[in-house]
């Protein structure tokens, strides 16, 4: 089987592959526009043109959180309800979709704004329509959530390229798309998080009084409030309200995660990175509430919560299924297990940007760009055997910390 054909064969090599390739590209991308002025150019290579800011934030949140999560739903859905995974020829037109997206929005000066949002906008409607068929052989709540979620990401995106085929500020648009992305990790990690720490202590015979333990309240708070706080967004609702309820949802990320046994995850690189995404989910939600009430820039709690949460909780997910559903053992590399404490400096690193005097703000964000870039070429390097390389045990069954509900 030819490399290309393998990356088509089932959903997580294609998109997690994207996702991993496409977040190195852009950022050094974005790299190239920042240095810019340094170089004493205009950066007119760069077709993204007038507005690379805007190009950068939608890109992050729909052409990357886009790939990781068609990813994660075209791998975990079939095992959620029972059914036959994508086939190849689902799995190419839907990565062709998600391509002609990136494209499109690269080139978006050169093209008609028309176009342009047809092509940004038809990757996420083919996925939802897949999963939407597969959850109603077996349709549980909590996982037919995730259509709801899948809707929520277009129309944020939808408000983008209305806002800006009309010239307006699309950062409702964006900000939704973010905490859309925030509430899906407040579901999948609330689930996986302390599962995997739970299974991980019963095989080392830790009592089951010390197993990770789920608050029910502060899960339905985390949740919901980010659920609404996105809703809210979208609507053009960004008041006290909308703060408020970023506030509580990120105090109730942080109570969930005091019970799920970090001490016990510190020696796992695979694990603790779960706990780690998570941690930044719960402090970019707080930080993110304190910014609209005038307490903290938004640029700091917005990075944070992209960076240190979508970013370091996606690597985490990616890298943990494409060791297990290639038969390889759930233990990071070494490369991988550097990235996974990149990813919260570089969030660091690019919120503190925002405190830091103009002599200093630039190299911050520099700064922070090549710590993400290291980390995604570090995982994409160490774990391309196992993306576009056969099983390593033959054919076996992935085993149970694969993607699981």
């Amino acid at each position: 089987m030819t490399v290309a054909r393998r990356l088509l064969s089932e959903g997580f090599r294609a998109f997690f592959f994207a996702a991993l390739a496409f977040a190195v590209v852009s950022m050094l991308a974005w790299l190239l526009w920042l240095a810019a002025p340094v170089l004493g150019e205009t950066a007119p290579f760069l077709p993204f043109g007038e507005e690379p800011v805007l190009w950068h934030a939608h890109e992050m949140v729909f052409g990357y959180g886009s790939a990781a999560l068609g990813g994660f739903l075209l791998t975990a859905v079939p095992s959620w309800t029972g059914t036959p995974a994508a086939r190849m020829g689902f799995i190419g037109f839907a990565a062709a979709l998600w391509l002609g997206g990136r494209l499109a929005v690269w080139l978006a000066p050169l093209l008609p704004p028309p176009a342009v949002a047809l092509a940004a906008l038809a990757f996420l409607p083919v996925v939802m329509a897949r999963v939407a068929d597969q959850l109603r052989r077996r349709p549980k709540p909590q996982n037919v959530a995730f259509l709801f979620f899948l809707v929520l990401a277009w129309l944020a995106d939808l408000r983008v390229q209305i806002a800006w085929m009309q010239g307006e500020d699309a950062h409702a648009g964006l900000l939704a798309g973010l905490l859309t992305l925030g509430a899906m990790i407040a579901v999948i990690g609330g689930r996986v998080t302390p599962a995997f720490t739970r299974n991980a202590m019963k095989r080392a015979g830790e009592a089951e009084a010390r197993w990770p333990v789920s608050l029910r309240a502060a899960d339905l708070a985390a949740i919901f409030a980010t659920t609404a706080a996105a809703l809210l967004t979208l609507l053009g609702s960004e008041g006290a309200l909308t703060a408020g309820l970023l506030c509580l949802a990120g105090l109730a990320q942080l109570l969930r995660l005091m019970r799920w046994r970090l001490g016990f995850a510190l020696g796992q690189p695979i694990l603790w990175s779960l706990h780690l995404g998570m941690a930044a989910l719960g402090l970019g939600l707080l930080a993110l509430g304190l910014s609209g009430f005038g307490l903290m820039p938004e640029g700091a709690a917005v990075h944070v919560l992209g960076i240190g949460a979508v970013g370091g909780m996606t690597l985490a997910v990616m890298s943990r299924a494409i060791l297990g559903h290639t038969g390889r053992g759930l233990v990071a590399p070494g490369p991988v297990a550097l990235a996974y404490a990149l990813l919260p400096l570089a969030a660091l690193t690019r919120a503190g940007a925002e405190w830091a005097g103009a002599g200093l703000y630039l190299a911050l964000l520099v700064g922070a760009a090549l710590l993400w870039v290291a980390a995604f070429a570090a995982t994409l390097a160490a774990l391309w055997p196992a993306i576009s390389g056969p099983r390593a045990d033959a054919g076996a069954a992935p085993p149970p910390q694969g993607i699981r509900p």
